[in-house]
């Protein structure tokens, strides 16, 4: 009789088993292939033989300052559609890990839209983007009832920008955003950053400083000294030790302060420097600060950010998410740096804690 009763147990526990493996695939099936394929490459072959690839077709949107190319990705079962913004990239909307996701979210049922933003290929940041990404929002609008917007690195701060005050968004995302310009400026320079009281000091890649300096060049009002601004840039951003001594003596002085706080290196000179950039530059970096902004996303907003970014501080990520008064999903992954996974991380636990809060992010973008 005990035998009998034991393996009746053994049974009604097996039994429980399958079902809440059953109740875990239809609940997290399409956002753990997502997350998995996500951090995995060498597992997306795998994903892609399970689901079908969307079709990727280039199409032309209108904006009010004219038009954007961009790519449309359309799966086999439509369900929800999402914009996406790239950051500065040369590749702009076929920046590959960008690409790789647009993909993959079409491989789950998500209609994709990714434009191509020519100042932020370019290394620029001028304002007009906001616009553009409004409109191209519109668009993407009128392809399901159930609309999205993800912005990535310096996208992000347009694409919440452009997201403020818009009605019926699923939701609005952030990854490896800024909140306030002033803080990346001060972080690119000197290494320094910080949230509510707690400060922080990391080793600067040089090469970032030219990324800088590329993004300031749009803000100058002068016309000679953007150009020998965007020479400089250009040329330290292919070979940073390239001598550019010539265009730098050239310059004005509003090119000189924009140089001078591009190569500084001392926090408590920062706000000085920046105090001195012409007052358009001045009110364009308030204006492309996306936080007071934020409390006007009606949508939920999802923040992600890789504590080991070298370009943008995680601690922005904080401060968008406080903004946000609890409507936020804050994902910080502490083996990720500014563009992905770390070739290396420090420990199995990290990256199993990493990998589930990837497949939250996923899920909300999957919008399950």
């Amino acid at each position: 009789m005990r035998r009998r009763s034991i393996l009746l147990a053994g049974l009604l526990i097996a039994a429980a088993l399958v079902v809440l493996a059953w109740v875990a695939v239809a609940r997290f099936g399409p956002a753990l292939s997502l997350s998995l394929a996500l951090a995995a490459p060498s597992a997306e072959p795998w994903v892609s033989r399970v689901l079908s690839p969307p079709i990727r077709e280039e199409i032309t949107l209108a904006t009010e300052s004219g038009q954007l190319q961009a790519d449309l990705y359309w799966p086999a079962r439509p369900r929800g559609a999402l914009l996406l913004v790239h950051g500065l990239s040369r590749a702009g909307r076929r920046q590959p890990d960008l690409e790789r996701l647009a993909r993959l979210l079409g491989q789950h049922g998500v209609i994709v839209v990714v434009p191509q933003f020519e100042g932020l290929a370019a290394f620029r940041l001028g304002g007009r983007e906001v616009e553009d990404i409004r409109s191209a929002l519109g668009y993407t609008a009128t392809l399901d009832g159930s609309v999205g917007i993800a912005g990535f690195s310096f996208g992000a701060g347009p694409a919440l920008l452009a997201a403020a005050g818009v009605p019926g968004l699923r939701v609005v995302g952030s990854f490896g955003g800024y909140a306030d310009l002033h803080h990346v400026i001060r972080y690119v320079t000197t290494g320094e950053y910080g949230f509510e009281g707690r400060r922080y000091v990391q080793r600067q890649e040089e090469y970032n400083r030219w990324k800088l300096l590329a993004l300031l060049v749009g803000l100058i009002e002068g016309a000679e000294d953007r150009r020998l601004l965007d020479g400089i840039a250009q040329r330290k951003l292919v070979n940073p030790g390239d001598d550019t001594g010539a265009m730098e003596a050239a310059l004005g002085p509003e090119g000189r302060a924009a140089l001078a706080l591009v190569l500084n290196r001392q926090d408590d000179a920062v706000d000085d420097l920046i105090g001195r950039l012409p007052v358009g530059a001045r009110e364009a970096l308030r204006r492309l600060s996306p936080l007071p902004a934020v409390p006007h996303i009606s949508a939920s907003l999802l923040v992600a950010h890789g504590t080991a970014d070298d370009s943008i501080p995680f601690t922005e990520s904080l401060r968008l998410a406080a903004a946000a008064r609890g409507r936020t999903h804050l994902a910080l992954f502490e083996t990720f740096h500014h563009t992905g996974p770390q070739a290396f991380w420090p420990s199995l636990r990290q990256r199993a804690g990493d990998g589930w809060k990837l497949m939250g992010v996923a899920e909300e973008l999957l919008g399950r």
